[in-house]
């Protein structure tokens, strides 16, 4: 390895710079990257089945319109992430077989089943809310796709986080089986969203590397007290409670006190033992399956000699008759 490669590497970081597609970087850097944005990816698309479960459930033409629109954009999110994994040098295919193998993970919070449509706006309020805490700060990862994804990603996330609001907010408005489904779906939600950042950071063997090459710009703990500080003033808007009875206003820390997730059960999650995590495979491996036809036939036409060049394509559009 040059030791000037690595030297320009090691400035880039310091200077809060990007890294880009191009640039030499470590193997390390490389793979714990693959690793978190292939997760990040795989979240967002095994996300589109809890509230997709509810499409055609929804109560009103407007929800309808209002959920089927977000479940497209977690789509979008997918594949802009897969998209920035793949300038790493691995293949969407890749990917996602690693994900149906169980090689790699995802959020699990996404291994929660959705019992009622008051979820709907739960998963909105709470794990979107928990997504923007955990990705704004990724807009500025030191490597160029994976920033550069997040910009948007982050504005469509807040879209989101709103929306689940505004759901739920009028819901509690409603009649008291309303606001008794949402106290219901907040109670089983509230945990899971806090384990959404992550094990404690003692606990974490990737964060301190990962805050080192600036791929991670806050450790997991540091995210988990800042969403608590957001959400709790709202939940106190909204008129719900939070089913933690450690919650408590810290004014000597100018914070908020809370109790400790059940990390026994986070890990049972992300092994694969949560209650929904073979439905949710079994449903993505099918749906990669039954799309096989649709990739063999891309592929068929791409090699096609009827396909035209791009680059000969944009002479004949300049006027170039070659």
């Amino acid at each position: 390895m040059s030791t000037t490669l690595e030297a320009d590497f090691d400035a880039v970081i310091a200077r809060h710079d990007r890294i880009e597609p191009r640039d030499w970087m470590p193997e390390g850097y490389r793979k714990t990257l693959i690793r978190q944005v292939a997760q990040h990816a795989h979240s967002e698309i095994i996300g589109m089945q809890p509230e997709g479960n509810w499409i055609t459930r929804a109560p009103s033409l407007r929800r309808k319109a209002i959920l089927l629109a977000k479940v497209q954009d977690e789509a979008g999110h997918g594949l802009y992430l897969y998209s920035a994994t793949e300038t790493l040098g691995i293949s969407r295919r890749e990917l996602t077989e690693m994900l149906i193998s169980g090689r790699q993970k995802y959020s699990s919070i996404f291994n929660c089943p959705t019992l009622s449509y008051a979820d709907v706006g739960t998963i909105g309020w709470l794990v979107d809310g928990a997504a923007i805490c955990n990705q704004v700060p990724l807009c500025r990862t030191s490597y160029g796709p994976y920033g550069r994804a997040m910009i948007r990603i982050c504005k469509e996330e807040s879209f989101h986080q709103r929306q689940g609001f505004e759901l739920l907010a009028t819901m509690m408005r409603g009649t008291e089986a309303q606001r008794e489904m949402v106290q219901e779906s907040v109670d089983r939600f509230w945990w899971p969203a806090l384990m959404m950042f992550g094990p404690p950071d003692a606990d974490s063997p990737n964060t301190a590397q990962s805050m080192a090459w600036g791929i991670k710009r806050n450790t997991n703990d540091d995210l988990r007290q800042r969403f608590v500080d957001m959400t709790v003033p709202q939940a106190e808007i909204l008129g719900v409670t939070l089913p933690d009875p450690d919650l408590k206003w810290n004014a000597e820390r100018d914070s908020y006190d809370f109790g400790e997730p059940d990390w026994a059960e986070f890990k049972q999650i992300i092994s694969g033992n949560g209650p929904c995590n073979r439905q949710r495979m079994a449903h993505r491996k099918k749906a990669y399956d039954d799309g096989a036809w649709v990739r063999e036939a891309a592929m068929a036409y791409a090699a096609s000699p009827l396909v035209e060049e791009p680059a000969k394509r944009a002479s004949r559009n300049q006027g170039d008759p070659r």
